[in-house]
């Protein structure tokens, strides 16, 4: 059976888990980089000059496993956006069960779990329950609410976000919420795979999917839209918003520089 994210009636849009071996070979590389790293800590640590008694040293030596097993890994998971060094080497990325990214929370309990699973029992046990899950999912994922999918290798979107004409001047109006990152995810993959969908099955999955994103926009679309053309509007319309934002925030933070940089009461700069 073909994985991904469930919507309408049954129909699955494309988030492919990883395959086993991907997935392990992403893991082995992270356990190599692991255990590299934790050797480096502890030959710090025994370098340092103070002397420690057999409790201390105990003590840092817990430590330093918390931060190379737990705090290492959450952080990188978590700015990456699901992306270890094994993953990233291996092409796979850890996301939500709705198809976002993960963040600190997820991070936190595949670490933790990992622990146990991972380390512990030497992989055992993330081996025997990625094998009897559908999705490839470790005791980790499982609780956390995660998998890894693919992402290297991929095809490109065969659908265009194309804003309908009819539209244009509706969608520069209207007041468009952030989407949930899951819904515009599955948006996004429906309008892709819409033509190849029956004519039946493709309206009614585009109506859905409409009535969905339309809780989001204020106010709705003119009378008689087409669903599609709402969905293409909306993405369309949130792509060039997103988009516009970040070339604001760009400018700004370069003005804001420059500022910082200029002395005040227009003293001359003597670098200059």
């Amino acid at each position: 059976m073909h994985d991904g994210i469930l919507i309408g009636e049954g129909v699955v849009l494309d988030a492919r888990p990883a395959s086993f071996a991907t997935r392990a070979l992403g893991a082995l590389l992270d356990v190599a980089v692991t255990v590299l790293g934790l050797l480096v800590l502890l030959v710090l640590a025994m370098q340092t000059p103070l002397v420690l008694d057999m409790q201390w040293g105990t003590a840092l030596g817990i430590g330093v496993m918390v931060v190379a097993l737990v705090v290492v890994p959450v952080t990188v998971e978590t700015l990456s956006r699901g992306r270890s060094l094994g993953k990233l080497a291996a092409g796979i990325r850890v996301v939500r069960d709705d198809g976002g990214p993960i963040h600190l929370r997820h991070a936190l309990v595949r670490a933790l779990v990992g622990v146990f699973e991972l380390w512990l029992t030497f992989g055992a046990v993330a081996l025997v329950a990625s094998l009897a899950n559908t999705k490839g999912k470790r005791l980790g994922d499982v609780l956390a609410g995660t998998y890894a999918i693919r992402v290297r290798g991929g095809r490109g979107w065969s659908v265009p976000l194309m804003m309908p004409p009819q539209l244009a001047g509706w969608a520069r109006t209207a007041d468009m919420r952030r989407l949930p990152d899951g819904l515009a995810l599955a948006a996004r993959q429906l309008l892709d795979r819409a033509p190849k969908l029956a004519p039946a099955s493709r309206a009614r999955l585009t109506d859905e999917m409409a009535a969905k994103i339309e809780a989001y926009v204020a106010p709705g679309p003119p009378s008689g839209t087409p669903a599609e053309a709402f969905l293409h509007a909306v993405l369309h319309e949130r792509r060039e918003r997103e988009l516009a934002l970040g070339r604001r925030e760009r400018e700004r933070a370069s003005r804001l520089g420059q500022t910082l940089h200029r002395l005040p009461y227009a003293v001359p700069d003597p670098r200059s």
